[in-house]
């Protein structure tokens, strides 16, 4: 079920916030559990047979976090069901997302097997990581282990982050699945947040998903030209950014609606002067999860040597890749990053260069980035990047202008909010504590989200991209 489609906003949300608000409103108990049956109602309208595997995932790792609980209990290393966790998380998300990748690449190599056709569950990789996260803050002493696997379940699979994240690691909520406030302060704010993340979701991302659709669609069949190589790709980067923040948005004031305060997942990342700062500013939980449960514990950067601190950043980008899925453009996304970050730390790249400079390198190499990990097969990848540079079928074409006509308002909208705009407007006004300012705040709210429900009953186009992830 998307966040942006008329079952989710007209009846799913409303229905669940008046049940949880009216009969259940002083147990928390009941809101809980409502919550988790919600949440797998969601999951199984889209997925009815891969909820099985979601709960699966859920009795297996709340079983872990009791074995770690007691373990310790008695004075023994909670180790040993840490990496059996390690083992069948990593394992389940081998099988459905790696598997066949793994037995096509033995195959080139001289095997003979058969591959299987494994459907991918949605959003098998954030939920996966959730529940791996709570077992290793078990162990770690961030969160205590919970004794009913009901309250494990909601962590995993509550709907608001559960297909494409934030990715909230345990210690954030553990005190929050029980001790929680709801407040209309909170709720209100949920409202708004929401509506921002529906906005840029369907009228900015969706817009020019059709412009960067259409462009690697040109690049296979040998069409593309210079022009529109540029436009799609620009296209494509501000897509893939208005498309995650306003999922990420979604969910973050869904949250809050229901008293659950997940962290930030993304910072004006185009802002950026460099790698590094990007990667600090864009998707800030994938970053985090790895920056704590794989990049410390592997010494970081507070190693002995120079080559240990590289190979720490090779697993790491390597693994990012990876995540995100299986195909070699993914991998090779990953480690192009890993390159960059390489290069700015020991090379100084970019140092001492005049700041908007570097934000124009770091933004061209985002850039080119996206057209890697937007590719299906390094082949198509290197044909649209050679196209930018005129090694596509000419330089300029009627089709590119007629696009750049059609879209260029969208795109000056996508660069224009990209950068903090809007949080300088909101911080203006609150200073101000006008209730003028407040009225036409809410007023624009409640036009974008007539403007986003027109869009949506329409039929408009509306996929999200991280869905695949």
């Amino acid at each position: 079920m998307l966040f942006s489609s008329s079952v989710f906003l007209f009846l799913f949300l409303p229905a669940v916030l008046l049940v949880y608000y009216l009969p259940l409103r002083r147990w928390r108990q009941g809101q809980n559990v409502f919550l988790l049956l919600a949440s797998l109602f969601f999951y199984a309208w889209g997925e009815p047979w891969f909820v099985l595997v979601m709960i699966a995932s859920i009795l297996a790792n709340y079983g872990f976090g009791l074995w770690v609980a007691h373990a310790q209990g008695r004075g023994r290393s909670g180790r040993p069901a840490v990496v059996c966790a390690v083992v069948l998380n990593l394992g389940l998300l081998f099988v459905f997302k790696y598997l066949m990748f793994t037995l096509g690449i033995l195959n080139r190599l001289g095997a003979a097997f058969v591959i299987p056709v494994i459907e991918l569950p949605i959003g098998i990789s954030f939920f996966t990581f959730q529940a791996l996260s709570y077992v290793l803050d078990v162990q770690r002493g961030r969160g205590q282990a919970q004794r009913s696997p009901l309250k494990v379940g909601l962590y995993v699979s509550l709907f608001p982050q559960l297909i494409a994240g934030p990715i909230v690691k345990y210690e954030t909520v553990a005190e929050q699945i029980d001790g929680r406030r709801e407040t209309w302060a909170d709720f209100s704010a949920g409202c708004a947040r929401f509506i921002a993340g529906l906005g840029k979701k369907v009228l900015i991302a969706n817009q020019l998903a059709l412009v960067a659709d259409r462009a690697f669609l040109l690049e296979g069949a040998g069409d593309l030209t210079a022009a529109f190589a540029w436009l799609g790709s620009i296209c494509y980067t501000f897509q893939i950014y208005y498309d995650f923040s306003g999922y990420s948005d979604m969910a973050i004031g869904l949250g809050k609606m229901f008293g659950f305060h997940f962290l930030e997942n993304f910072n004006y990342p185009y802002i950026s002067t460099s790698v590094t700062e990007f990667w600090r500013r864009w998707h800030i939980s994938l970053s985090t999860w790895f920056r704590d449960y794989v990049y410390f514990p592997l010494g970081g950067s507070r190693v002995d040597s120079r080559a240990k601190h590289i190979r720490n950043l090779f697993v790491v980008w390597l693994l990012t890749g990876i995540w995100h899925g299986a195909n070699w453009t993914f991998i090779v996304w990953g480690l192009f990053y890993f390159v960059l970050l390489v290069l700015e730390k020991y090379a100084g790249l970019g140092r001492g260069w005049p700041a908007w400079t570097r934000w124009l390198f770091t933004f061209l190499m985002v850039n080119f980035a996206w057209v890697i990990f937007r590719a299906d097969s390094l082949g198509a990848a290197a044909g649209y990047l050679a196209a930018m540079f005129g090694g596509g079928a000419g330089v300029w074409s009627a089709e590119a202008g007629l696009f750049l006509r059609e879209n260029w308002t969208i795109l000056l909208a996508g660069a224009v909010f990209s950068a903090p705009v809007a949080l300088k407007a909101r911080a203006w006004a609150a200073r101000r504590d006008n209730v003028a300012l407040d009225l036409g705040y809410a007023l624009l709210a409640a036009a974008v989200f007539l403007v986003c429900a027109a869009f949506i009953i329409k039929g408009t186009y509306n996929p999200f991209i991280y869905f695949n992830f």
